[in-house]
């Protein structure tokens, strides 16, 4: 939030000292970052994400039917499009937030288990921006779902629950690391060495004669039985899965002051929680705008495929509303009118390592969300660039309602920088501007956000949707 001084100069300013101020506003902060940790502790997956967002908006009566105004069009569980129908015409646009439902994670490779000396382990591929050594010697978990050829979907979560055993990726010890250690980052941790320990020991057996018989990979083979006779599934059935690697263990609190929210996966589900806040809790008025949130997949590897920010899912669902609330609508007005939000995180300044970060134009924890005019890298390649009369309807909007926020790049110009879903928006005509909160570890397995921020960013998202 801007701060004027008598000499109307600017310096942006701490949202503790005006959103947080009273002990009744952090109590009610603190709620909402408890519901948040909640839901970032259950939902690790794109599609435990979306399902998550399914539930809360059947509970407040959202159908697949455009014509009931409260629409919801769920996509291959892993996308997601719902709108509000507002008291405008349709023809004035849409308010519009997008954020993405993915994050970086290891994937199960199509044949994935392999026995080697002493342990039997799945081969995995990495997906989206990760630092390799950070997945090493940690407690990781599975979740997925394994498709059958009968059509069913098996869901796997192990690694979370009370009693659930965790899995891991081993290190290599320091005594022989030596070689390792003087090699570039990018060439000392190896992608097919992510390989994630699933077990240790061969099948018992019965009497002397049997165990003297020697099996060709036991351990594998103890593996598969275990699966079977928890899942019913073969070694086959993993070819055709869905199967993610994440951190073990839930969110929480960082801090004696619990001021940070710690936990995987907040790029960019704190945006996903936030947003659907937003929508849930937004205040008819008399002249409420047509609202809507979605919320896509695959944005960490480039918004591509059927449930990413390049497809035509918008388009179909934009269609969709506008024959049912304006039939002789053409769509193109629709998107042309329609304001929108890019709803992703940014990287806070870290006071470890400011050699990376331009500080005047760095995002700040603790300063609200954060707008990026422009993203992209390198003189701005890939960017969307917003309009300077688009953002300075949003300063205005927020100002009057004393929501905190706070502006910067990623990174200095020609170290950093960062592609979002921004430019897919842009495509169809519409405003867009990039806004969303600063983390600390960012694509990390636990990233660090503050309660202020996250709470200023939903009454930021709310205030938009409410025009």
């Amino acid at each position: 939030m801007k701060k004027n001084t008598p000499d109307i100069a600017y310096a942006p300013e701490s949202a503790w000292k005006s959103h947080a101020a009273t002990a009744t506003r952090r109590k009610e902060m603190e709620s909402f970052a408890k519901r948040y940790i909640d839901f970032l502790s259950a939902c690790k997956t794109e599609r435990e994400t979306i399902a998550y967002v399914q539930r809360r908006l059947a509970e407040k009566g959202y159908t697949e039917n455009p014509k009931d105004g409260l629409f919801v069009r769920p996509f291959r569980g892993k996308a997601l499009f719902a709108a509000r129908r507002g008291r405008v015409p349709l023809s004035q646009g849409l308010r519009l937030v997008a954020a993405h439902a993915d994050t970086p994670r290891l994937d199960f490779k199509q044949r994935p288990f392999i026995e080697q000396p002493g342990v039997t382990q799945a081969k995995t591929h990495y997906y989206g921006g990760i630092r390799k050594y950070q997945w090493l010697a940690r407690p990781l978990a599975l979740r997925g779902v394994v498709s059958l050829e009968n059509g069913k979907n098996l869901t796997i979560a192990i690694g979370d629950r009370p009693g659930d055993p965790v899995f891991t990726i081993a290190d290599l010890l320091p005594h022989l690391a030596q070689k390792q250690a003087s090699q570039p980052l990018n060439e000392a941790f190896d992608a097919e060495k992510l390989n994630i320990i699933l077990s240790h020991s061969p099948a018992p057996r019965a009497g002397r004669a049997a165990a003297e018989k020697e099996e060709k990979e036991a351990l594998k083979a103890h593996l598969l039985q275990l699966l079977h006779d928890k899942y019913g599934v073969r070694e086959e059935d993993f070819i055709s899965a869905d199967m993610q690697v994440v951190p073990a263990g839930p969110a929480s609190f960082v801090g004696l002051d619990k001021a940070l929210v710690g936990g995987y996966g907040q790029d960019d589900r704190i945006c996903v929680f936030t947003a659907l806040e937003a929508l849930l809790n937004a205040r008819p008025g008399r002249s409420a705008p047509n609202m809507a949130v979605i919320f896509w997949d695959k944005e960490e590897i480039g918004s591509d495929g059927a449930t990413g920010a390049a497809s035509r899912f918008l388009q179909y669902c934009v269609e969709d509303i506008a024959r049912a609330w304006a039939p002789s609508l053409p769509v193109s007005q629709v998107f042309m009118n329609t304001r929108a939000i890019s709803a992703d995180v940014t990287a806070a300044f870290d006071p470890d390592f400011p050699d990376v970060h331009e500080k005047q134009n760095a995002a700040q924890l603790g300063y609200g969300p954060c707008f990026s005019k422009v993203g992209g890298s390198r003189g701005k390649y890939g960017a969307s660039e917003a309009d300077a009369e688009f953002f300075g309807e949003l300063r205005g909007l927020l100002n009057a309602r004393n929501i905190p926020w706070q502006v910067a790049e990623l990174g200095k110009v020609d170290l950093g920088g960062g592609g979002t879903v921004a430019l897919f928006l842009a495509a169809y005509g519409m405003q867009v501007i990039d806004c969303g909160p600063a983390l600390l570890s960012m694509h990390s397995p636990f990233e660090l956000a503050s309660t202020v921020d996250l709470h200023a960013t939903f009454e930021a998202y709310r205030a938009f949707l409410e025009g």
